[in-house]
């Protein structure tokens, strides 16, 4: 079961994303299937600037609630940037790099977060 400190975790990096445009926000509780992570917070960004926006929104936020960044995979111009905070884990995309790798396909055993409110 997912702790309290990741569901605000999820909070800070949703609401960080959508503060910068970041769309087609997805959260994904996978604390019942997998031990990597309990969540993860999936995000479209409309270009590769946008891409790296977010997720330097979400790396300051974390940064100021004292969350340190465990690992950050992905390279400017890929069009994919993963945050790894142990508890969630921040998927940032393009258009075309979420549609190649269709995460929500992958992890449809975990739980969808409808309603961030509900966490």
């Amino acid at each position: 079961m997912a702790s309290e400190t990741s569901r605000e975790m999820v909070k800070a990096a949703y609401n960080a994303i959508s503060d910068k445009k970041g769309y087609d926000i997805t959260v994904i509780d996978i604390s019942e299937v997998s031990v990597i992570a309990d969540y993860f917070v999936i995000a479209t960004a409309d270009n590769i600037r946008q891409v790296d926006a977010l997720s330097d929104a979400v790396e300051d936020k974390m940064a100021e609630l004292k969350i340190d960044l465990r690992r950050k995979e992905g390279v400017p111009n890929s069009g994919w940037i993963l945050l790894d905070y142990n508890d969630i884990i921040v998927h940032v995309f393009d258009k075309e790099q979420r549609l190649f790798y269709d995460l929500e396909r992958i992890w449809s055993d975990g739980k969808k977060i409808v309603d961030i409110n509900e966490l």
